[in-house]
């Protein structure tokens, strides 16, 4: 029988990731060894085969130390409300947040739950994460700003991408191969306990499926937690699995999180935020533009 209080919940959403879901259990399989761990996979009605290959998973008889439970929407959801979905499914000390297109090396999580024990200022922790070629993901960010999406559009961050200024909100300056506290880790692989998530509070719907974590990320530092980046655990992550197989959508998607974080969370001047939404809506029509003729291009 599974175990009714695991150690560890790790929470997946899924969504066409047909070639890499398997890739990422095998490799939670590996690195949970001496854990007792609940993996919850909900699917966003995927058109590949995913589900299948989920459901063959999850109809295996259940391990007391390894239990996968899988749910599939009949519609696409969103990716904040199926995590919101696998979340209230979690029942473990520590919950693991976790994209599948992602690998771990083991170890891992025995590394990241260590960091959370060891200091009790820390509410979330993160690995460094790998790309496929083995270089370093630029993983964790500043809060945005207004300024700093101004230096986007204009260019100036990429022109400078080292810059502590002009290249702020992506932390051009930070190697990401030191241990330090961070703002906002991509939500790819975020570790926690389920106290935390009870004080903190689900992750905001609002948003669709960009900026839900940093939104979240916010909200853990404003209310007194440390995010701790730690380098000494890795995984690989093959980003934007999902996000690139519909580009132009995600594109629009992305840019109205944007604006949707800034309406809540940086308020206070509102004709700076009407601003902000045109410069927004102006860069996603440029955005999916040029992506449209480089598709044209290659075809």
């Amino acid at each position: 029988m599974p175990a009714i209080n695991p150690d560890i919940s790790v929470a997946i959403v899924t969504y066409q990731n047909a070639n890499e879901i398997e890739m990422c259990i095998h490799s939670l399989q590996q690195d949970l060894i001496g854990l007792t761990a609940q993996v919850v996979i909900v699917d966003n009605a995927s058109s590949d085969d995913t589900s299948s290959r989920l459901k063959a998973i999850s109809d295996k008889p259940s391990s007391t130390r390894f239990n996968v439970l899988f749910f599939q929407n009949l519609d696409n959801l969103g990716f904040t409300k199926a995590l919101n979905q696998a979340l209230t499914r979690c029942t473990g000390d520590f919950i693991l947040i976790l994209n599948p297109d992602t690998q771990l090396k083991t170890p891992c999580v025995s590394i990241l739950i260590d960091g959370l024990q060891s200091d009790n200022k820390v509410g979330v922790i993160a690995p460094q994460l790998i790309n496929i070629n083995g270089t370093i993901q630029k993983s964790c960010r500043h809060f945005p700003r207004r300024r700093d999406l101004l230096l986007e559009i204009s260019g100036l961050s990429r022109l400078f991408p080292q810059s502590q200024i002009l290249n702020h909100w992506k932390m051009g300056a930070f190697s990401h191969e030191e241990k330090m506290y961070v703002e906002q880790p991509q939500g790819a692989f975020l570790l926690f306990s389920r106290k935390l998530l009870i004080d903190i509070g689900y992750w905001d719907e609002t948003f669709f499926m960009f900026f839900s974590d940093v939104d979240w990320c916010y909200r853990v530092t404003g209310a007194g937690h440390k995010i701790l980046f730690e380098p000494s655990a890795q995984a690989i992550h093959r980003k934007g699995a999902s996000v690139y197989k519909n580009r132009t959508n995600m594109i629009f998607t992305s840019h109205r999180s944007f604006y949707d974080y800034f309406r809540k969370h940086r308020k206070n001047i509102f004709f700076a935020n009407q601003f902000i939404g045109l410069l927004l809506l102006v860069s996603a029509e440029m955005r999916a533009f040029f992506y449209w003729l480089e598709k044209r291009a290659t075809s």
